[in-house]
């Protein structure tokens, strides 16, 4: 009989999973705190309802990890663009990425790599063992948990391809990407696994997110929950996002449309229990209410729950001021006037300007956000131009950007040609999704040049997308344990 209480490789690490194992219930995200079991067999691991439970917590606990969406994965991908300047030059906190320096030993590359296979094989070892411990919970039951499941599973996959494997656009996906990885692994035998191509990571990310979206369920109990765990509409929300990143235009239209069937503002969901639209005021999505039906997916934390000093990206924007905005990036567009209630977002520190979106002092208790509905209709506008529907992509944009500048007109020359509609878009992701982990995944899904930056003390050159570190090395924790990679 195994026993479940240390991993054996940190990209296969099941320590995370026990995290979960005793929280008492997955509707109160205070339970996200209690302390684990030392120990656990597998010949218990699945035996009563609170046990299994856990379980589904603990795959959302590892993907909350620092090193993913607890935060620092959002900030690793934008200091791959423009839009802000590092100050301190300080490993520990993104400047690497930044700086476009990493090298397979970075501790960044390492932490990430492991988070993410952490996540996606606690994902797999719940997978695997609902489908043979099947009396303990109802098939219902069973069937929401594999959905939540194979949804994180899904985004950690695809936070490690958009990182590690070049861009799907670059040759259709035959680039090679990131080991495939599907099993529940507790040991170190299955360490030696060939990458499995771009193309099929994204057909198993796909494939996964579809069958989350007829498992999941519409809604649950309460409005943080509704944004806490996956449902319908979250499946549905990070398929546009994924197929945007393949230039799959009609697909993200298709499934953008089944959160916002509308073709002119304002948007809304209208087939699902949580009626996904806008906010009137965006600040209050980061400040006094994180559960707004615009956060269809949002990393919790709480004051027994979060990350301190250099593991938070409030500590690093917010408190110790490591990157200001660099004032020739989109700070300084004229998309972005001074009247944007967005500009509310920043602060101005010795005559700079800082990025608060994640404001509050520590313990850092700002949730972090994996998908909004703006990105739904950002994502939507995109794909509307790109197949010429110039219309509702101009709708679809000006439902963003005049929701916190009411009184911005585009240019009527801007809205009647796709290519410079679309450099409204681009810039409009900038504005909106500002520090929310995009600027990177957009220039390299675009196969664009990562832009040189920096000031009178730091400065980076350019990278072309040919250049070796236009991505992420492989981990050096992989390529100790993995031959095949």
């Amino acid at each position: 009989m195994k026993t479940y209480f240390k991993s054996h490789r940190k990209s296969i690490a099941t320590v995370l999973l026990l995290s979960g194992i005793l929280f008492t219930s997955c509707e109160n995200n205070e339970d996200l705190n209690i302390a684990p079991e030392t120990t656990v067999s597998d010949k218990d691991i699945f035996k009563t309802p609170a046990r299994i439970e856990g379980l589904v917590n603990g795959i959302y606990k590892a993907f909350k990890g620092a090193s993913l969406y607890g935060g620092r994965f959002l900030l690793y991908q934008d200091q791959r663009g423009e839009d802000f300047i590092n100050i301190t030059a300080n490993n520990f906190t993104g400047y690497e990425s930044w700086n476009n320096s990493y090298s397979s030993g970075s501790n960044d590359i390492n932490n990430l790599w492991s988070a993410a296979y952490s996540a996606i094989n606690n994902a797999n070892i719940l997978i695997e063992g609902l489908a043979v411990n099947q009396d303990i919970i109802t098939e219902e039951k069973a069937k929401q948990y594999i959905g939540e499941a194979k949804l994180v599973r899904a985004l950690a996959y695809y936070s490690l391809i958009i990182s590690y494997g070049q861009p799907y656009n670059k040759d259709a996906g035959a680039s090679k990407g990131v080991p495939l990885r599907l099993k529940a692994e507790t040991g170190p035998a299955n360490n030696d696994l060939a990458r499995s191509s771009v193309a099929e990571i994204y057909a198993q990310i796909l494939k996964d997110l579809d069958e989350a979206e007829t498992a999941l369920p519409q809604s649950y109990a309460t409005a943080d929950l509704n944004t806490t765990r996956a449902h319908v509409s979250t499946a549905i929300a990070i398929k546009t996002r994924v197929y945007l990143s393949m230039n799959n235009w009609a697909k993200v239209i298709e499934e953008a449309a089944k959160l916002a069937p509308q073709v002119q503002a304002p948007f809304s969901t209208t087939a699902s229990d949580v009626k996904h639209a806008l906010q009137p005021d965006i600040t209050v999505v980061f400040s006094s209410n994180y559960s707004t039906v615009e956060s269809i997916f949002s990393i919790p934390m709480s004051s027994l729950d979060s990350y301190t000093g250099q593991s938070s990206i409030a500590y690093i924007y917010n408190t110790n001021l490591e990157y200001y905005l660099n004032p020739t990036g989109i700070l300084g567009d004229a998309q972005w006037r001074t009247a944007d209630k967005r500009r509310d977002l920043t602060r101005t520190v010795s005559g700079k300007q800082y990025f608060k979106k994640y404001a509050k002092p520590s313990p850092f208790l700002d949730y972090i956000p994996v998908i909004r509905y703006s990105e739904v209709l950002l994502n939507y506008a995109e794909a509307a131009a790109k197949t010429g529907n110039l219309t509702l992509s101009a709708n679809l944009l000006k439902a963003v950007h005049q929701r916190s500048d009411a009184s911005y007109v585009f240019a009527p020359t801007v809205l009647a040609d796709p290519n410079l509609l679309i450099d409204a878009i681009w810039k409009e992701r900038r504005i909106e999704l500002l520090g929310e982990g995009f600027r990177g995944p957009d220039l390299l899904r675009n196969l664009q040049t990562l832009p040189a930056k920096g000031d009178s003390k730091l400065q980076t050159p350019a990278v072309t997308p040919s250049d070796a570190n236009y991505i992420f090395p492989p981990a050096n924790t992989e390529l100790a344990t993995n031959k095949l990679y």
